[in-house]
């Protein structure tokens, strides 16, 4: 027994602690296993009783530099902190722990609580100050050996990886080449016509949302690779397309270092695994045409320029979003006539349409309310009509290039289809093979390889279903008058931006081929209206201004439409007839939607239409006309009641117009005898009959 331990220390337990940084150290590196373990006969040794020693192993396999996931380590200092542990044993210091700071928590435990630390060669005892020097210097280097192989390993690795040759998980279409220290294609051709229709397709569409929409709709999928590094098909998904179009590798380009991990602070919180994405210029390693690649280095850089573009912020005027389904046609270039930020697009309830709102004032001043707002279609309209307009691409041109395109696109997607159906009808031409080969007496192993078959065929099948669907669907096979419309949708532009099957993402898509940004501001005087400047690709820019209606402009109803509507209140119709007949004649609202009697009665109040024997309510009616009749307020007066009672009467059917009623026409009345009797006692018995309320049906009247 050593002489610095004591029978109070032999009270106690002694702790044999095992650790080994990783699982590959445990399994390949088993002496230095073996060796931890035989310290519970050094243990014995030094004078304690075989059943007062214990083995903590459950850290194998953990890093030292830190106590999170280390269960052994942690249990270790909750019993020398509570007086359990007598002596602790540890192949060295570097197996207990290689951060200076965890070490020396541990010290001062073991200081207080008298607790002895031996290795192989030594006994030392935290209370002597020789002894906690030596081990906080043994402590500092475990730390410090740390770095150093890791530098040392991670200069090995990045040296190898400048010269392009350190081997790096193949992304989705690429395969390492073990020969030649480079990416190679993947062989499998449905792999590689995938990725390369992907990167199509977004030139095309413009977002990852668009390339993930269009595969879903022709039903194609994509390959990924699962944890053993093998293809499999998946469904569409824009955050996997998003990683695609990122990674510089499909442009050919060997990269190492795109992303830093570090321990840092994250919302007050330490995380030792945080992961930034870096800039292109703090890549470490970046050797560009290093292996064949499916884009070009500068179609890369155009991409992520869209990408970029695509995140929508309307404190960066120079992110303009990507082109959206909504209705509202210049969502992400609109710029702020007042303050030069860039308008959202609302759509609140109860309007019609869109609105572009600027609201800098409230989120950057803090003052209250927006900037400014205008409604959407008006705008809209105009832009739209002067776009159509100004586009006047060659004819035959144009015409060949789409016909050419459709033909291309329908080709691609035929061939994806192809390519699958081989896929899985070699599959299951696998799996027969296979059962056939079994001895068909083995019965066990015949029937699953049976059903693996049968559910081969069951995929042919669907795969086979799903096709003709999409074929018919889609017509992917043009005929000669097919070929014939496309010619002659290509020459008239109008058209197909007003035909039903164009989206409205596809409509901003084809604007933004023109137009830059638009910028709005507002137009008081001389009258109300909307200054629109609209800035080409080209550089010109387009300066006009639209009207801007007193109640917002957001209902945009043709001016024809409104003459025809004041004709028609003229001569007399109600709102009812008009509204028929701007449905029948297939006239609609700003917004597109039927006429109905409440939406042109509003647009009556909105633009001052009123009919020819309207009143007023601001003006006093006379009590009495000549002719006999009364008015309510002459009513009120005569029995000294108020107009909300004389409102009630009427309600409740004691008293009846003889002109007048609906809205805005005043109503008129004839009192007789029977009528002045009846109305004098209510007005004697108090207000009178109040409104009828409406009761709840029951069930049985609901049936």
């Amino acid at each position: 027994m050593n002489d610095k331990i004591q029978r109070t220390h032999l009270d106690r337990r002694a702790v044999v602690y095992l650790r080994q940084s990783t699982v590959l150290q445990v399994r390949e590196h088993r002496e230095s296993t073996l060796r931890q373990y035989d310290l519970r006969e050094r243990a014995r040794a030094l004078g304690w009783a075989p059943d007062a020693i214990d083995v903590i192993d459950e850290d194998l396999g953990h890093s030292g530099t830190t106590v999170e996931g280390r269960t052994g380590f942690q249990r270790l200092a909750h019993d020398v902190a509570h007086g359990r542990v007598g002596g602790i044993l540890a192949l060295e210091v570097s197996r207990l722990a290689r951060s200076s700071a965890d070490w020396h928590r541990l010290l001062d435990v073991c200081r207080l609580a008298d607790v002895v630390i031996a290795d192989e060669q030594s006994v030392y005892t935290p209370r002597q100050y020789d002894d906690q020097l030596l081990l906080g210097l043994k402590g500092t280097m475990a730390e410090a050996e740390s770095v150093w192989l890791r530098l040392r390993l991670q200069g090995g690795l990045l040296n190898k990886a400048r010269r392009g040759e350190l081997r790096i998980r193949p992304p989705t279409g690429y395969q390492w080449d073990p020969g030649s220290l480079r990416f190679r294609m993947e062989p499998d051709e449905a792999v590689r016509r995938a990725i390369g229709l992907v990167f199509e397709r977004f030139k095309i569409e413009g977002s990852a949302q668009g390339v993930c929409r269009y595969f879903a709709r022709h039903g194609l999928q994509l390959p990924a690779r699962d944890g053993s590094g093998e293809h499999r098909w998946v469904p569409p998904r824009p955050a996997y397309l998003v990683t695609l179009l990122h990674n510089p590798v499909y442009a050919g380009a060997y990269v190492f270092g795109r992303r830093s991990t570090r321990t840092e602070l994250v919302n007050g919180q330490v995380r030792p695994h945080h992961v930034r994405q870096l800039a292109t210029k703090d890549w470490t390693v970046f050797l560009p045409e290093r292996h064949p690649g499916y884009i070009s280095r500068e179609e890369f850089m155009a991409n992520q320029d869209k990408l970029n573009q695509n995140r929508s912020n309307h404190h960066v005027p120079d992110r303009r979003g990507a082109a959206r389904e909504g209705a509202a046609l210049l969502q992400g270039l609109v710029i702020c006539g007042r303050c030069g930020q860039r308008m959202r697009v609302e759509y609140p309830r109860g309007h019609v349409g869109p609105r572009y709102v600027c609201r800098s004032p409230k989120e950057r001043l803090g003052a209250g309310g927006d900037c400014w707002s205008l409604a959407a279609p008006v705008v809209d309209r105009a832009v739209a009509d002067l776009f159509l307009a100004a586009a006047q691409p060659p004819e035959v041109e144009l015409g060949l290039a789409v016909a050419h395109q459709v033909e291309h696109q329908a080709d691609v997607v035929d061939r994806q289809w192809k390519l699958r159906l081989d896929q899985v009808r070699y599959e299951a031409k696998l799996a027969e093979r296979r059962y056939k080969a079994i001895d068909p007496d083995n019965r066990v192993v015949a029937r699953t390889l049976e059903r693996e078959w049968e559910e081969k065929l069951l995929a042919v099948e669907e795969a086979e279903r799903e096709h003709q669907a999409i074929r018919r669907a889609e017509r992917v096979e043009l005929s000669n008058e097919d070929r014939a419309r496309i010619l002659a949708l290509s020459r008239d532009l109008p058209r197909v931006w007003a035909a039903e099957s164009t989206t409205q993402a596809q409509r901003k898509t084809l604007l933004r081929t023109l137009v830059r940004e638009v910028t709005l501001g507002p137009v008081d005087v001389p009258v109300r209206a909307t200054r629109v400047q609209l800035l080409w690709e080209a550089g010109a820019v387009s300066d006009f201004t639209v009207e801007r209606s007193p109640g917002g402009g957001w209902n945009a109803t043709d001016v024809d439409i409104l003459q025809r509507i004041r004709t028609r209140v003229a001569q007399g119709d109600d709102d009812v007839a008009i509204a028929d007949a701007l449905n029948r004649d297939q006239l609609r609202t700003g917004g597109g939607n039927a006429w109905t009697p409440e939406a042109l009665y509003a647009l009556r109040n909105r633009h001052d239409i009123r009919p020819p024997n309207w009143t007023s309510s601001n003006v006093r009616l006379p009590d009495q006309r000549k002719d006999g009749l009364w008015s309510v307020h002459g009513i009120a007066r005569r029995f000294d009641a108020s107009r909300a009672m004389v409102s009630d009467w009427v309600a409740a059917g004691q008293v009846v117009p003889t002109e007048g009623g609906g809205k805005g026409h005043a109503q008129w009345f004839r009192l007789d005898d029977p009528t002045v009797e009846r109305l004098a006692a209510l007005r004697a018995r108090g207000r009178g009959p109040r409104r009828p309320k409406l009761q709840p049906k029951s069930s049985e009247e609901v049936v």
